[in-house]
């Protein structure tokens, strides 16, 4: 039994405020349903279980790039957005934060009952992943919220977080289907004994090897169990630093968006009408989309997209928000219908700056960049919770 990876983030409290909700909704309907377009449910899953590519898609979303609330935010926007799709995506997300969780199992049930699933083994892979989370491994984190992603295949991603008070963080756990390879038996009919009301039984003969594989994690030094698993430790500084940043990942994107370099490649002609501003979101979220896996070690750089909703490292430019939403979703319906240049051109970008970053040499204007990003922030509807950004003048405040 292995998970997918953890996530260690520090703790972030407060709302997202509905006029980033509501994009990131939209945006996270449009990335998710390209992905199942182009690579599949089981790609989609698979994302859904790195804890960097999850983390990179919260900081494109505009949520802050490496606190706790990414994954209550990330996760309630795409339950909210994909979920009415359900049937025609053959995806659903299960559960949810503290009380929503418990409402995992019906909706497991209904998910199951409509796609002739077995619920049972199903509603045992999410107490498993729960139980092992925060039982049979004691590492100070108590469970809070717990996200069961299925699809009408059977496979399965969780994404689970819990909270440690002494050491103000959180934890989050990802579980992929194909990886846990102990749950596969189907669930016992009888036990002997006394009533004793619900449990979880592990005293079938089949539940075995599960057992044997709890045991062999609790036993195991924490130093070689992190090390088989993939994770991610976030900073606890708010604010984004170059150190943060793979610089020539970020450069290439940039030189491609705002030095006038896209009129050179053919297979972005269609994306001309687009500002530079426009097109350096674009080609993050094109990343975010179809980059392999090991493009994701940096989330802090998907940030550079729509930035924050506290301001790091500058205040969400709403307008562009909207105009990659827009921009993308109109891409996806063209393909629909068999045009596909346009959502081909916004794959391009990410693919041709993934090419000229082996020969760019980042110019360490990296403070200079985010200083550029907020002194414009106005012009592209700059937005933070504190208020919305003002044209700068000699005053250090920027915001109402």
């Amino acid at each position: 039994m292995k998970r997918a990876g953890i996530a260690d983030l520090p703790l972030h409290y407060g709302s997202v405020p509905p006029w980033l909700a509501e994009r990131m909704g939209k945006l996270g309907l449009a990335i998710t349903e390209e992905i199942l377009a182009s690579k599949g449910k089981d790609d989609f899953l698979s994302r859904m279980s790195s804890p960097f590519w999850f983390q990179s898609l919260g900081a494109v979303m505009g949520m802050d790039w490496h606190s706790s609330g990414i994954t209550t935010s990330v996760m309630g926007a795409l339950k909210k957005a994909i979920n009415p799709h359900a049937k025609e995506f053959g995806i659903q997300i299960c559960g949810g934060k503290g009380k929503l969780s418990r409402n995992t199992p019906s909706e497991l049930l209904k998910f199951s009952e409509l796609n002739s699933l077995d619920a049972t083994h199903l509603v045992k892979c999410s107490k498993l992943t729960a139980k092992v989370d925060n039982t049979a491994i004691q590492d100070g984190f108590q469970l809070y919220q717990h996200h069961f992603i299925i699809s009408n295949e059977g496979n399965w991603t969780v994404v689970q977080q819990g909270m440690s008070d002494e050491s103000s963080t959180a934890r989050r756990y990802h579980w992929h289907s194909s990886n846990v390879q102990s749950f596969t038996e189907e669930p016992h009919t009888f036990i002997y004994g006394e009533n004793q009301g619900k449990i979880l039984n592990l005293t079938d003969k089949r539940a075995q090897p599960l057992k044997k594989s709890m045991l062999e994690m609790m036993a195991e030094p924490p130093q070689k169990m992190l090390a088989e698993i993939c994770k991610l430790v976030m900073p606890k500084h708010h604010d984004v630093q170059a150190k943060d940043v793979d610089l020539k990942r970020l450069g290439s994107i940039l030189w491609l968006a705002q030095n006038n370099n896209i009129a050179n490649f053919d297979e972005l002609l269609l994306l001309e009408g687009l500002g530079p501003r426009a097109l350096q979101s674009l080609a993050l979220v094109s990343e975010v989309i179809y980059g392999s896996p090991s493009r994701f070690k940096d989330p802090a750089r998907f940030s550079f997209a729509h930035g924050g909703k506290d301001g790091h490292p500058f205040p969400v430019p709403v307008n562009i928000y909207d105009e990659t939403i827009k921009t993308l979703n109109d891409a996806i319906k063209k393909a629909k219908i068999g045009n596909t240049d346009k959502i081909q051109a916004i794959k391009s970008l990410s693919q041709i700056a993934s090419r000229v970053e082996k020969d760019f040499i980042p110019n360490g204007n990296f403070d200079e960049l985010i200083a550029k990003e907020r002194a414009e922030s106005w012009k592209y509807g700059g937005r933070t919770v504190f208020g919305k950004a003002k044209k700068p003048t000699n005053q250090l405040n920027l915001f109402d």
